[in-house]
């Protein structure tokens, strides 16, 4: 016992030490009331009861987050009138002379407070983009190996296995044991996560448990469940209680499943009426394919009775070249005729226009211009020749006759016809038919050479 006069400050400091060692753990249960949030982000109240209240302080946590964590229930914000169970530490404000409960947990009292803390933490994931279905998976078609996450005894994880086996056989089941209630169940739900990732190989990850209260379902209203579904690159299907209750797990899930049963059967489709399906497609796949290949018979066919056979172009041509050549003779020849019968004429007229002299002086003139007349003549029958010859290898060039007598061949494909331009429309193995000059032959591709 302290003896003599004491200060004030001493006074209040001894009464701090004695109640810090009297009072330092212990556990409360009040109603909050004269709530404050002043800028500090410390979260000042009183708690009472019927009869008494203390002061209680929740100082800032390191993230800032004015929301407060217990470790067996979802995250929840404090509000006026909330009862709860808070644990902390008795301390005296010297300057004061005042004691407070000092708090570093505490969670909601009652049904209705649970309810409140799960919309809250709801309501805040959802704000976050959590619940966006724009970032939800798709649950693979016909997994090869599921995960599942369950207690390791009861009915749920037996359903599961027995459903899964019966639909489709050779579908491998993974389970990692955890809890599925209690405090420590929502941690043991988050390392089954890493674990699974870490394994390796799983397809599609289900999250399961049986029916319960709010309170049992607590570790699947989790944050910390809910943020790790989330991350999962697994897709996640949640099937936590019964049809009618929905947990923060099921929200964060790429797919949410009424029961476990059900989880299993979205997860595994069933062999026996996929056989079904899948004899369905061939049997419309081969009716298809016989409808195509009778419209392309008929399209051939028509194609067949438009395209002319080359053979017949070139005999018109042939035809039209000799049809010309002869007019061009006839034309020549008639010239010739009708300028030799003026020359008699022009001889007499010369004759008749002067004495001797002239006649014979213009003899040379006349020897010129028939010099000239029959070096016209011989030109014109030269370029009548180039002309028809220019002609003839024109038609000829056009021929693809003559383009196949150069060694070239047209290659179509088999059994269409279609003539290939480009090598990529065939591949090793492939028949087709190349026509030379003269004759067909076919082939087979043994390797396509890139450009």
């Amino acid at each position: 016992m302290t003896t003599g006069i004491l200060t004030v400050s001493e006074l209040n400091k001894q009464i701090g030490d004695l109640l810090e060692i009297r009072f330092d753990l212990l556990w409360v249960e009040g109603e909050v009331s004269n709530l404050r949030r002043p800028s500090s982000g410390h979260l000042y109240f009183t708690l009472k009861d019927e009869k008494s209240q203390i002061r209680a302080v929740i100082f800032k946590s390191p993230s800032g987050s004015k929301a407060f964590r217990n470790n067996r229930l979802p995250l929840f914000e404090l509000e006026e009138g909330m009862r709860i169970l808070c644990r902390g530490r008795l301390a005296v404000y010297a300057p004061r002379g005042e004691y407070q409960l000092i708090l570093d947990s505490a969670e909601p009292r009652g049904t209705g407070a649970l309810q409140r803390a799960y919309e809250q933490l709801k309501l805040r994931l959802q704000a976050e983009g959590l619940f966006d279905p724009l970032r939800k998976k798709p649950i693979p078609y016909l997994p090869r190996k599921i995960g599942v996450i369950t207690s390791p005894t009861g009915a749920v994880i037996r359903d599961i296995i027995s459903i899964a086996k019966r639909r489709f056989s050779s579908v491998s089941v993974v389970v990692s044991p955890v809890r599925v209630q209690g405090a420590s169940a929502a941690g043991e739900i988050v390392q089954a996560f890493q674990d699974m990732h870490a394994f390796g190989g799983i397809d599609v990850l289900i999250l399961a448990r049986g029916g319960g209260s709010l309170e049992d379902l607590a570790p699947f209203n989790d944050e910390r469940v809910a943020r790790i579904i989330a991350a999962s690159t697994i897709p996640v299907i949640s099937a936590v209680g019964h049809e009618t209750d929905y947990t923060i797990a099921d929200f964060a899930a790429d797919l949410r499943a009424p029961t476990p049963s059900a989880a299993a059967e979205l997860a595994v489709p069933d062999r026996a009426e996929l056989k079904l399906r899948l004899s369905g497609l061939q049997t419309r796949l081969a009716k298809a394919g016989r409808r195509k290949l009778l419209r392309d018979q008929e399209r051939l066919y028509l194609h067949q009775e438009r395209l002319k056979n080359p053979q017949r172009l070139i005999a018109g041509f042939r035809l039209s070249l000799d049809d010309r050549g002869e007019r061009l003779l006839s034309l020549v020849k008639e010239r010739i005729s009708r300028e030799m019968q003026n020359l008699p004429l022009l001889s007499l007229h010369l004759r008749q226009a002067g004495p001797l002299g002239m006649v014979r002086s213009s003899r040379p003139e006349i020897d010129i211009l028939e010099n000239r007349l029959n070096a016209a003549i011989r030109r014109f029958f030269q370029q009548s020749r180039k002309a028809w010859a220019l002609q003839a290898t024109l038609l000829e060039s056009l021929s693809p006759l003559a383009v196949l007598s150069r060694g070239y061949g047209i290659v179509r494909t088999l059994p269409h016809g279609r003539i290939v331009r480009n090598a990529d429309v065939l591949s090793p193995g492939d028949s087709f038919e190349v026509q030379v000059f003269r004759g067909r032959f076919r082939a087979i591709v043994e390797r396509i050479f890139p450009e």
